[in-house]
């Protein structure tokens, strides 16, 4: 049943999708026969889910290109096939060529690009051929992505920071999950457990990817909302917080395969590492929820303080966290031997990390390039 359980999982992260996209094309549809009277609306609930797969996170400016781009890639393909006529083979060559250059030139995803193909292969080699002034296909484009458009705003507009909450914890909680089950494979010795924790820390970067979309479509909702603009300020503090975070999972992979080297050695890490790490977990979780206290308050209050955790509960959760932060760090400190400074010993651990990156790459043995590098180092052998 764990297909399931997977299967599941995925309805409950992409059912929001779905639901945009069967309503827009159904929509888009209506609206084209109700009002323009085409009796075989075909481009607008295609054009509809083409544009709402490319707009969600990204600006309006940026939406507003794609629908543009695929109006006029069907515009573009609808004069060729007039010029040249259907079921041609130049026809199809130079449809295909040009709408794949549009697309190409708006910057849509490679799925995007083998839409706008297939749709332009349909006008060409299926779709009866247009005689108006302005074809009906491109009127129907332009609906499809005004409605999509429309459609991916209206969650937002509507609660424009819950996804943003959502987002933050699923980012945290990742974190704060790679830290413990490092942590817990450290204290039993256990290389396999700690390459797990590595992958699931290289994983990270799709949840840093989509709480940076949140805040993107956060502000985009924040706008559309004339009484919610003076928040947009709040935003800028997010954004930081978003690199943040980004270096924050780049430091912990680093940490996870520091993590998967020690269990490699002989000695047991000392239990003080994974109580440090655990300490540090805890801080992870403490500070996403000082932000989301700060994020649900500003749906009522304001988004401009410039801190996640404004008032006074956020301020005691923010404490709480550099408490945890400090427990964390102390107990770690307790590991460093008295010797050089701690700023070179981190120069020389990256520079190891990186030289047995570039081994690898140039197609070395792994377990000779971890040896020799630490034959080089002068480190006693694993």
């Amino acid at each position: 049943m764990g297909w399931l359980r997977i299967s599941a999982g995925r309805l409950r992260q992409g059912w929001v999708l779905v639901v945009e996209s069967t309503a827009a094309a159904t929509v888009a549809w209506l609206v084209d026969t109700a009002f323009i009277g085409n009796p075989q609306p075909f481009f607008a609930p295609a054009a509809a889910l083409i544009v709402l797969g490319q707009v969600r996170g990204q600006r309006t400016r940026r939406a507003v290109e794609i629908i543009l781009g695929v109006a006029g890639g069907v515009l573009v393909a609808d004069v060729v096939a007039r010029a040249l006529g259907t079921h041609r083979t130049w026809t199809i060559f130079t449809v295909i060529l040009l709408t794949l250059t549009v697309a190409v030139a708006i910057g849509a995803s490679t799925v995007s690009l083998v839409q706008a193909a297939v749709s332009a292969l349909y006008l060409v080699v299926v779709a009866p051929s247009a005689h108006t002034a302005v074809p009906l296909r491109f009127v129907d484009a332009l609906i499809g992505g005004v409605v999509a458009l429309l459609t991916s705003q209206l969650t937002v507009a509507r609660d424009p920071v819950r996804l943003l909450i959502r987002e933050s914890g699923q980012l945290f909680g990742e974190l704060a999950s790679v830290l413990e089950e490092l942590a817990a494979a450290l204290d039993r010795h256990d290389e396999p457990a700690a390459r797990e924790a590595l992958d699931r820390a290289r994983q990270a970067d799709a949840a840093v990817q989509r709480f940076q979309t949140a805040v993107v479509a956060a502000g985009e909702g924040l706008w559309l909302h004339a009484g919610r603009r003076r928040r947009l300020g709040g935003l800028r503090t997010l954004e930081a917080v978003t690199r943040q975070m980004d270096y924050a999972v780049r430091n912990t992979r680093v940490l996870a395969r520091a993590g998967v080297t020690l269990t490699r050695l002989s000695a047991t890490p000392p239990p003080e590492l994974g109580a440090a790490l655990r300490l540090f977990a805890v801080a992870v979780r403490a500070v996403h929820t000082a932000l989301a206290t700060g994020l649900a308050t500003g749906l009522t209050a304001g988004l401009g303080t410039g801190r996640a955790g404004s008032g006074e509960a956020g301020k005691r959760l923010t404490e709480h966290a550099e408490a945890a932060v400090g427990d964390a760090l102390r107990l770690a400190g307790q590991l460093l031997p008295q010797g050089p400074p701690l700023s070179l010993i981190m120069i020389v651990g990256q520079l190891r990390s990186t030289a047995i990156d570039v081994l690898r790459g140039a197609g070395a043995d792994d377990v000779e390039v971890l040896a020799r590098v630490d034959e080089a180092l002068g480190l006693p052998p694993v």
